[in-house]
């Protein structure tokens, strides 16, 4: 068997610098990945990763000095065309298909099939259904694109990349917008393609995908290369410190004095039901200066209850008391007149306005106070809200007129965040606060949610990352088939562990 010494990587990038106006992107990174491996490429969002990945297809172009090697022979990519010809995939986290087209005519784009002038759409399809066989597809090379799910137009990517023959593909976060059982049929694509013999350059934040699939994990930080880890050494500590450069058991610790003494009971939920649809009658309490999640597996009813509390959807039966007082919520305006704010787990397609500033993002919420004395908007208290927010939540912008959409994926939850702290909620409820957001800012935004428990407010979390709730959370309710099935932590109760949330997420708990 050829070790990796004795060939040459299928990717090299050496010495690859890029510079902007006023500013340094990255500074003599550089990567290797080989033939039938996955390199993970990890980093906070700013570290590199996207421009590296930007220079390799030739959408940019970098600065002197540096070079890209294909198979041990150096390589000029003039542009993403060229980068496709020598054999360079890149599928990124915004699939790029068209989808009033057929998957055929989407995986011959620009290099359609043609006899005597006219394209023979017979041939595209046969072609691509002998791809759409290798790959196990559910579908057929006459469906068109815009008739599929995420997960997959994400299959049709990956074949036009076999069709095109490339020997790298690059997947940017692929499994954002999958459910658990998308993404295992994900994983079991790229073991296929890596004993194929592939390059697999794998970019994400989430670490158990990393642990899953590595061979190898590269590590950027503020643009330059810090190093590489092979699968034998990888461990969360060494990793997370790379990173960021501080250790992970600093991402969790209360603030000072420990966590604060439990207060008096702020929100009563009682026998809370959609019907049995999805929920079935759920009841609980949350207190003051406390940290409460909810666990459980997907389907389980988590963000359903959710839901039902805030009145965006109807409730079949069930009660809520704020202040051991029952409130009628019907509708989320209800919930927010009465302090209860909801901060959803799809913040670009249920949360922000992308296409709107910073500022006007933050006061959504508020905007009809402020309009309240006459009809006309306070702009000035807008804006002071705003710049308020952007230096006590940490948002990098460089000013509240920015376009939300251009943010970063931990500085649009941040305004979102900040959007629902402008009403001074009583009740916090987070769902997935960290989706889709690097290690850094999730650690900024855990001392946020910590910071709000101990000025009172009841904080509700809910995630899907057990490290996430251990570390945050006082008790954690777990939800199985829309029940509350049983609660860790708090007084008494059994410690907070991934082994006793996942007995109660999987029924075998008493």
């Amino acid at each position: 068997m050829t070790t990796e010494s004795e060939r040459p990587p299928m990717l090299e990038m050496r010495n690859i610098s890029k510079s902007f106006p006023g500013v340094k992107a990255l500074e003599h990174v550089q990567i290797k990945a080989w033939g039938g491996e996955v390199l993970s490429l990890m980093g906070e969002n700013g570290a590199g990763k996207s421009t590296l990945m930007k220079v390799l297809s030739g959408a940019y172009q970098a600065d002197p000095g540096g070079e890209i090697l294909i198979e041990g022979e150096r390589v000029a990519i003039a542009n993403p065309i060229h980068a496709r010809r020598l054999g360079i995939a890149i599928i990124y986290q915004e699939l790029c298909l068209a989808g009033n087209l057929t998957v055929a005519e989407n995986m011959f784009l620009g290099n359609e099939i043609a006899r005597n002038g006219v394209v023979d759409r017979g041939a595209m399809e046969q072609e691509c259904a002998a791809v759409l066989e290798r790959l196990g597809a559910g579908f057929t090379a006459a469906t068109l694109v815009g008739q599929l799910s995420i997960a997959e137009m994400q299959l049709v990517e990956i074949a036009r990349a076999l069709h095109g023959r490339s020997k790298i593909l690059v997947m940017d976060e692929p499994t954002t917008a999958l459910s658990s059982r998308e993404t295992d049929r994900l994983f079991t694509l790229i073991r296929g393609l890596r004993a194929d013999g592939l390059a697999i350059v794998y970019i994400s934040h989430r670490m158990d995908e990393v642990y899953e699939l590595s061979d190898r994990v590269s590590v950027l930080r503020d643009g330059s290369y810090v190093g590489t880890l092979t699968r034998a050494e990888l461990n969360p500590d060494r990793l997370v410190k790379m990173m960021v450069g501080r250790d992970l058991n600093s991402f969790y610790v209360k603030g000072d004095g420990g966590a604060p003494a439990r207060g008096r009971a702020i929100m009563d939920v009682r026998g809370l039901s959609d019907g049995g649809r999805r929920v079935h009658p759920c009841s609980f309490t949350l207190y003051e200066n406390e940290i409460l999640g909810i666990a459980g597996l997907v389907g389980a009813g988590r963000t359903e209850l959710a839901r039902l509390i805030y009145g965006a959807d109807r409730k079949s039966a069930g009660t809520v008391l704020l202040d051991s007082q029952a409130v009628e919520i019907r509708t989320p305006e209800d919930a927010l007149d009465h302090g209860i704010a909801y901060l959803t787990e799809d913040r670009k397609a249920q949360g922000l306005f992308l296409d709107m500033p910073v500022l006007e993002n933050i006061n959504l919420g508020v905007i009809h106070r402020d309009a309240r004395r006459g009809g006309i908007l306070n702009r000035g208290m807008a804006k002071r809200r705003a710049l308020d927010a952007i230096d006590s939540l940490s948002i990098r912008v460089a000013h509240a007129g920015v376009g939300v959409g251009s943010l970063s994926g931990g500085n649009q939850q941040k305004v979102l965040l900040s959007r629902w702290l402008a009403i001074n909620p009583r009740v916090l409820i987070l769902d997935e606060p960290t989706r889709g957001v690097d290690i850094g800012a999730k650690s900024e935004i855990y001392r946020i949610i910590d910071r709000l428990a101990r000025a009172g407010i009841g904080v509700l979390v809910i995630s899907s990352e057990l490290a996430e709730l251990i570390g945050i959370c006082d008790r954690v309710l777990v939800m199985r088939e829309g029940r509350i099935q049983g609660e860790v932590g708090g007084p008494g109760g059994r410690a907070v562990s991934q082994e006793a949330i996942m007995a109660y997420a999987a029924g075998v708990a008493a």
